[in-house]
């Protein structure tokens, strides 16, 4: 028999670990810079967290099962409900902004395509309470932060208010399941469609030909202008612009000014209430998106208290190709320093002891444990790119000496054997 790993899930060998594992240390270091403390959800979580925020129809799309007490779990689709859910259990009294961050694995079943996988990692953060422009606009700068510490290039931020879109639709009597159904044709992009429906539901022709204006609006900050001119005729819709126009102030002061106002974006789940904001990375076709997040409010929703919050996540397998596209130079930290190399078995405890201790100093060392060659062994620190090999002799030995080669310049050194670690404490730290 033989056997595969299941549909739509992948293996990471060493190599493509260190790259992750160094992208996830970056983005977690600019978090905490930001005053970010890191948390963790269950893997699983009740069946009726998703389906309460996005109704019965999510259960087609997720893994969902019955546990042996018949209990409806489901593997998370994503951390949002499970942040707001342990918001609402442990931290409501917390001083507030409550800022927090996440890193896990989320599944969902559809069918895999490129970019798109059934076990998929996100990478992201809350900031619950204390809404203001501020706080809106230092959760963007932050995102912006983490993909120019990366190196990444020629991402585009867009910047929207829902605000403005649901209020111009509530003038135009479009409520409800209606207005949802709307805001998520304006969400695909699909002008055709969009069209087709305004008209199914009698949209009146001026609305209609207001909101396609507006969602067609994108450039730099001069188009709010723009913006106010067509909809002075709702003051709601005004006071969403005057909010986004705030923010847009605040990001110049954090000193970001790389975005697209884009009018159009919807985001087309019902609880988002004010900022959205989207980033795209072109050149991975459909899943040029790699983020996404903006102003909501689910703790409500879930039965806890009214209180706004701004977040996102890098959909953080995209980040990685987009990376990986653009050939951006991944530094990984290598953990082993330092090889211990006895050259015949009479030294091999000698070698032990020698290893453990660089160990315990906090270095990075391994040890041959199997009496290989010396050609073998230094092949396997070339290839493991180990910066030193640490010879153990029967004739050094007797002088209490080792030798110590340098596998980058090829020189060596003879050190006593009682002073390898502040030796490598020395070269290393």
């Amino acid at each position: 028999m033989e056997l595969q790993r299941p549909r739509g899930t992948r293996d990471f060998l060493f190599e493509e670990m260190k790259e992750r594992k160094n992208v996830e240390n970056t983005m977690k270091r600019i978090f905490e810079s930001y005053g970010y403390g890191e948390i963790k959800t269950p893997i699983f979580e009740e069946l009726s967290l998703f389906t309460t925020k996005s109704g019965e129809g999510i259960k087609d799309q997720i893994y969902h099962f019955q546990d042996k007490s018949g209990r409806d779990l489901a593997l998370r689709p994503e951390l949002t409900a499970p942040v707001a859910r342990m918001y609402i259990k442990e931290l409501q009294k917390a001083p507030k902004p409550v800022k927090m961050y996440y890193f896990g694995s989320c599944f969902r079943y559809e069918r895999p395509q490129a970019g798109r996988f059934r076990q998929f990692w996100q990478l992201g953060c809350e900031l619950i309470g204390g809404k203001s422009p501020g706080s809106e606009a230092e959760v963007i700068s932050m995102a912006a932060h983490c993909l120019d510490e990366l190196g990444l290039e020629n991402y585009e931020i867009h910047i929207g208010n829902l605000g403005i879109l649901r209020n111009i639709l509530i003038d135009a009597q479009i409520l409800g399941d209606t207005q949802d159904q709307v805001m998520a044709a304006i969400d695909k992009g699909d002008a055709e469609e969009l069209k087709n429906l305004l008209k199914s539901i009698n949209t009146d022709e001026d609305s209609e030909e207001l909101l396609l204006k507006l969602i067609d609006m994108k450039g730099d900050a001069s188009i709010l202008k723009d913006a106010e001119a067509l909809i002075n005729c709702s003051e709601n819709a005004c006071n969403a612009l005057f909010e986004l126009e705030k923010l847009l102030e605040a990001l110049e002061a954090f000193g970001f000014s790389n975005y697209t106002v884009n009018l159009g974006i919807a985001r087309g789940l019902d609880y988002y209430t004010g900022t959205v904001f989207e980033i795209y990375v072109h050149g991975l076709g459909a899943q040029k998106q790699i983020s996404g997040g903006g102003t909501y409010n689910l703790i409500e929703l879930f039965g806890g208290e009214k209180v706004e919050s701004t977040g996102f996540a890098f959909g953080f397998d995209r980040v990685m190709e987009a990376l990986k596209k653009q050939q951006t130079t991944i530094d990984k930290e290598e953990a082993v320093k330092v090889f211990v190399a006895p050259l015949n078995s009479d030294l091999s405890l000698t070698g032990y002891e020698i290893v453990q201790k660089l160990r315990k100093a906090n270095i990075g060392a391994e040890v041959d444990l199997v009496g290989k060659k010396l050609k073998k062994i230094l092949s396997y620190a070339d290839t493991k790119q180990i910066s030193y090999v640490v010879l153990l002799g029967s004739r050094e030995f007797e002088e209490g000496k080792v030798t110590v080669k340098d596998m980058n310049t090829g020189e060596q050194e003879s050190v006593n054997i009682s002073e390898v670690e502040s030796y490598f404490k020395t070269m290393l730290m």
